[in-house]
């Protein structure tokens, strides 16, 4: 979820990052080799036709979205609808149905934000969209992406943002752990128009350790774990893509005698193309692999990618990150960002937690994943098993006797 921010903008090319934080040299990693589409929306259905339920699905509510904004946010075809013309149209509407009630009251507004998530989500690749942007005081359309639901752990990259009362100007951002809210790192480009007044195209192409910005084909910001500060790059996994509009929040401000409604956001088409390595460096691999709960489908991962000692072991939606990569050792150790999994306190009872630690040569550190399923410490002779049988994202994982129960099966994913 979006937070208010502090951008730093670029006038024409690459941003200037304050408070130690450079912006990233040319020679930090090779660019993005781009390959072929993977997925896109050319938004050619009916006049008022709804949008592709396989490829998109709807966040709907007036909580604030944690930027104190002023829309509910609904999947009615008077707010988000193709036109007929090959456009999504995305439209912010003055109106307060009695129906949708917003943290602030009874909703001043309504507008739409649909998402990729469950349907489609991708590491690495060009993202694109074509956009003529709405206008006015208050107005606050984006096109964006996010690594998951644990923000900002899971990452969030912004392709394009604009505030109403900046019209000439597209922001770039992202945040994660150290770096979310105000202190979102960004560039931005101003140009000698209102970007309302055509299509553009923002994109970004991300790439291992390299994420560059566009706008109509020519490079505005770039940034890399360098420029991070020490704070931790977390876009190594799977981000799905967010598109809406906004009505208020801290940073746009709100809606004057000066905003006029409807406002429309229309998008020509998104497209998402393949990441390469082009003969350069690939991306980066434990050679090791998810291991997927057969009970909840949830893999099995390391709290927000921090490898610390003693960090409890927990399930999370598979994203294909480093952090839910196991690799079997040859010493029979399970390693995840080159640790170890372990029995907490080289206890080996049931409800022993498991944790990850530094690898340290103790037999009780060994895990086989049998043919039947069970992932057994051989020390213990006993399973991994799901905590309170827990489906959730975030379930405990424990040591438990072998009992065939689904909450002990695991596969490789």
């Amino acid at each position: 979820m979006r937070k208010t921010r502090v951008l730093l903008a670029a006038a024409v090319v690459a941003a200037t990052l304050t408070s130690g934080l450079v912006a990233a040299s040319r020679n930090d990693t090779a660019d993005a080799a781009i390959g072929g589409i993977t997925w896109q929306d050319e938004f050619n259905g009916a006049a008022n036709s709804p949008i592709d339920a396989s490829k998109w699905k709807f966040d709907i509510g007036g909580s604030g979205w944690g930027n104190n904004e002023q829309q509910y946010y609904t999947n009615s075809t008077s707010n988000v609808r193709q036109d007929g013309q090959g456009h999504l149209a995305i439209t912010a509407r003055k109106e307060n149905p009695a129906n949708y009630q917003c943290h602030y009251g009874t909703c001043q507004y309504t507008s739409g934000r649909i998402l990729t998530a469950d349907k489609f989500s991708q590491t690495y690749g060009r993202f694109e969209a074509s956009i003529k942007i709405p206008k006015g005081q208050g107005i606050w359309p984006a096109f964006w992406m996010l690594g998951g639901g644990n923000w900002p752990t899971t990452g969030e990259i912004d392709i394009m943002e604009n505030v109403g009362k900046e019209p000439n100007t597209v922001h770039g951002t992202v945040h994660g752990p150290g770096y979310s809210g105000a202190e979102g790192i960004g560039g931005g480009r101003t140009i000698g128009a209102a970007l309302g007044d055509a299509f553009h195209t923002y994109a970004v192409e991300w790439s291992p350790n390299l994420i560059v910005w566009f706008l109509d084909g020519a490079e505005y910001f770039r940034i890399t774990p360098a420029s991070l500060g020490g704070d931790q790059w977390v876009f190594d996994h799977n981000f799905f893509m967010i598109l809406n509009v906004a009505v208020g929040g801290y940073w746009p401000g709100y809606p004057d005698a000066s905003t006029s409604f409807p406002q429309t956001m229309l998008v020509d088409y998104v497209r998402v193309s393949a990441w390469t390595d082009g003969g350069s460096t690939p991306p980066p691999s434990t050679g090791g692999t998810a291991l997927k709960s057969n009970f909840s489908g949830r893999c099995i991962d390391i709290p927000g990618a921090n490898a610390v000692d003693g960090a409890r072991l927990q399930l999370w939606d598979c994203n294909g990150s480093n952090a839910q990569k196991w690799a079997p050792n040859a010493d029979g150790t399970l390693r995840g960002l080159g640790k170890c999994m372990d029995p907490a306190g080289g206890a080996l009872a049931n409800g022993t937690p498991i944790q990850l630690v530094t690898c340290n040569g103790n037999p009780v550190q060994r895990f086989t994943l049998s043919a039947a399923g069970d992932l057994v410490n051989v020390s213990a002779n006993r399973c991994v098993d799901v905590k309170d049988w827990n489906s959730a994202n975030g379930a405990q994982l424990q040591l438990w006797d072998c009992g065939g129960t689904t909450n002990q099966k695991w596969t490789k994913a």
